[in-house]
């Protein structure tokens, strides 16, 4: 039987209906379908599903982040047009096994009896072979043959003749149900599992979506799904000693909360790590507690070990800071003041900065949200040596591997490092933009010894940090830099620093008008560092190497520039050095020995002061110390889909085998009178699939059925 691409043909009148439901019940439209639901797979499985939105912005650009949004590129397999194609496809596949299931269940009871001697001789595989036994006994081996090559047969007596009829792996024929059924099974258990059933509570009930942040115990019943709903996948987040009852159930506008049947409360999270830093094992270690009985049953919840109670399955989906507390060091990083205040916060809480350490350009709160324990860093460069610029360098030769995925790998000597704890926050100011830092506890050793305090900054949440290095001083604090930073901002400060500048570089018997212009050029080099004076062709006030450059470039022939730029560095740096001294003076401090660590300081320190211009924070936070605390990120399912969809599962791979390894042979033996009394034998075989097993099975045949029809030797 040849199975027909053609849908369902019904009798009506309107052809629309005609042409409708011939179409949908076909098996081009639904081949069709499930085409267009691999490429949406596809396009579900590499673009990163449900992420918020501003990292599509970042990745994609606000013209196509607004396309695939529209399209629901980001939440695939719960957009609209996904749950009706895998309908369509359900209806399609259902209608197709109605038309063809009757017809193949016929043919598969179906001898094919009606058959003549005629027909029997245009099969290409056929034989004939005469012999002198009679028709009876003829029949009687033949039959015998043919029940010994598992095939199932009958007779037909037709006027002197007898047709043996037989068929072997006719069930074949079943894989097309089982294949075909396992897709409407499948597809129902996809149905079952998506958030169809959520959206129909939605409606029926009168349920909506939570619009922003909110506490879960404050939300209204309006935006609540009972524990009895039947299928959801919502994420819950517990803290060390915390509990849960509920779970968050995102869509792309907005959640909804799903409240469980029981409680989760999670006594101790634990956590190994790789030498690269990267996590090998993390596990809960829980307590699941039905408030209807009072029941508490212990558990242990890791990576693809999870725990199920009532239905619901419990999975160690991540982990995150759970609201460590921490003590920090505030310093100013604008003004003259250079003294520190304490500060204390927590992890995904705020604190308050006073008004005299808040910039009148930044608000007054600062937004802690996450702080790491372990930082681990490669601090090799490209060629392999060690990075003397620290974390923030990139590797261009690593990068290029990871993109490109070689199969073989360059050798790099990773020199990896654990650079401590770090504390990671926000700072908004008055127009509610945020700008994100990266503080370090320790300070990291570079090459050479030099030890640097890294503080990143980011604009945007999906960008690189930029860090600032600021040098630790002898003590391993960054004092002595704040110290300069302050001295640096007071007019005062730097005309002593200028005038004390000159008199160290000249000798006794030179002239104190050399020395007069000698103090004003290091005054002006200083007032143009720290941005005190305007650069001729800057339209605002800039400090730092840019403000220098400036003025080179606009007072200075092209020609000399070079060398007048030279001068100036050369002279900032003994300033620079001087202004340090008047710094310790005023703070009571000895005067610093001239040392190798010491020039070291001041070369790190002057370029930490130019890049503070671009740092925009009015406060530096010093990580002092901290009470960490852990929490588990759990994925929590209640799927009734998937015992259907691991029964369709099952049926496709039944069906797939009945197809592909049992082949369909029919076998036909007309065996005639002959006026002699003997008997002529013709027989056929045919296959639905002509292999070469399939031929080797007919020569084997042939010469069977010839050696028991041919007479015996004389």
């Amino acid at each position: 039987m040849s199975l027909s691409t053609a849908g369902i043909e019904v009798k009506s009148s309107h052809r629309v209906v005609r042409d409708g439901v011939e179409l949908v019940s076909s098996m081009r439209f639904a081949i069709s379908l499930l085409s267009i639901l691999a490429v949406a797979s596809i396009i579900g499985t590499v673009l990163k599903q449900s992420d918020p939105y501003p990292n599509y912005v970042n990745q994609f650009g606000p013209f196509w982040a607004a396309i695939f949004r529209t399209l629901d590129f980001y939440t695939v397999y719960s957009a609209w047009w996904f749950l009706l194609i895998l309908a369509f496809l359900l209806i399609s596949t259902t209608l197709c096994l109605v038309r063809n299931t009757p017809k193949m269940l016929s043919d598969i009871r179906s001898w094919k009896d009606q058959v003549r001697e005629g027909s029997l001789r245009a099969f290409g595989n056929k034989g004939e072979f005469p012999s002198t036994m009679p028709r009876q006994d003829v029949v009687a081996r033949l039959t015998e043959l043919v029940g010994r090559s598992r095939y199932r047969w009958v007779t037909r007596d037709k006027d002197g003749a007898t047709l043996i009829a037989a068929k072997a792996g006719a069930v074949n024929k079943i894989g097309y149900i089982f294949a075909h059924s396992a897709i409407v099974i499948i597809c129902l258990g996809g149905l079952l599992d998506s958030n169809l059933l959520i959206r129909a509570q939605m409606w029926a009930q009168g349920k909506s979506l939570v619009q922003g942040d909110a506490v879960i115990s404050q939300i209204s019943a309006k935006h609540r799904l009972s524990a009895s709903n039947p299928a959801f996948r919502g994420y819950a987040f517990v803290p060390e000693g915390s509990d849960t009852s509920a779970a968050i159930l995102n869509f792309q506008n907005g959640s909804l909360v799903q409240d469980l049947p029981f409680t989760i409360h999670l006594k101790k999270f634990h956590v190994a790590y790789y030498s690269t830093g990267m996590p090998k094992l993390f596990a809960s270690d829980i307590v699941v507690i039905d408030p209807k009985t009072g029941k508490r049953i212990d558990a242990t919840v890791e990576v693809n070990h999870p725990f199920s109670y009532k239905g619901v399955e419990i999975y160690q989906s991540s982990f995150q800071d759970g609201g460590s507390k921490l003590k920090l060091t505030g310093y100013p990083m604008a003004g003259q003041s250079a003294a520190s205040f304490a500060l204390a916060g927590e992890v995904g809480g705020q604190a308050s900065l006073s008004p005299a350490e808040a910039d009148k350009t930044v608000g007054d709160d600062v937004e802690f949200t996450d702080f790491r324990a372990i930082n681990v860093e490669d601090m090799s460069d490209a060629g392999g040596q060690r990075d003397t610029r620290g974390v923030a360098r990139s590797n261009l030769r690593r990068d290029l591997e990871r993109q490109l995925g070689a199969g073989v790998k360059l050798g790099l000597n990773k020199d990896l490092q654990n650079v401590g704890p770090s504390v990671q926050y926000k700072i908004r100011d008055r127009d509610g933009q945020a700008r994100e830092y990266n503080n370090y506890m320790l300070p990291v050793a570079l090459e050479g010894g030099e030890r640097v305090f890294l503080s990143g900054m980011r604009d945007t949440p999906d960008g690189p940090f930029r860090y600032l290095r600021i040098p630790a001083d002898d003590d391993g604090t960054v004092k002595q830099w704040m110290l300069l930073r302050a001295a640096l901002a007071d007019p005062a400060a730097r005309a002593t620093a200028a005038r004390q500048f000159a008199v160290s570089a000249l000798q006794q018997n030179d002239s104190p008008q050399l020395q007069n212009q000698l103090e004003l050029s290091a005054k002006r080099a200083l007032d143009l560092f720290a941005g005190a004076q305007q650069s001729n062709n800057s339209k605002a006030p800039a400090g730092g190497f840019q403000a220098i450059a400036d003025f080179v470039s606009a007072s200075v022939p092209a020609a000399q520039q070079k060398k007048a730029a030279d001068l100036l560095l050369r002279m900032l740096d003994g300033a620079i050095w001087q202004l340090w001294q008047v710094a310790r003076q005023q703070a009571g401090q000895p005067p610093a020995t001239a040392t190798p660590e010491h020039a070291r300081f001041i070369r790190t320190a002057i370029n930490a002061l130019s890049d503070n211009f671009y740092y925009g924070a009015p406060v530096y936070l010093q990580l002092d110390s901290f009470q960490q605390v852990q929490a588990s990120v759990f994925q929590l399912t209640r799927s009734p889909g998937k015992t259907v969809v691991f029964t369709g599962s099952l049926l496709l791979v039944l069906g797939i085998f009945s197809m592909f390894y049992i082949r369909e042979r029919r076998l036909w033996i007309w065996v005639k009178d002959m006026p002699d009394g003997g008997s002529n034998i013709l027989f056929a075989v045919s296959t639905s699939r002509k292999t070469l097993d399939f031929e080797k099975e007919f020569a084997q045949l042939r010469d069977r059925i010839h050696k028991i029809v041919s007479p015996p030797p004389r």
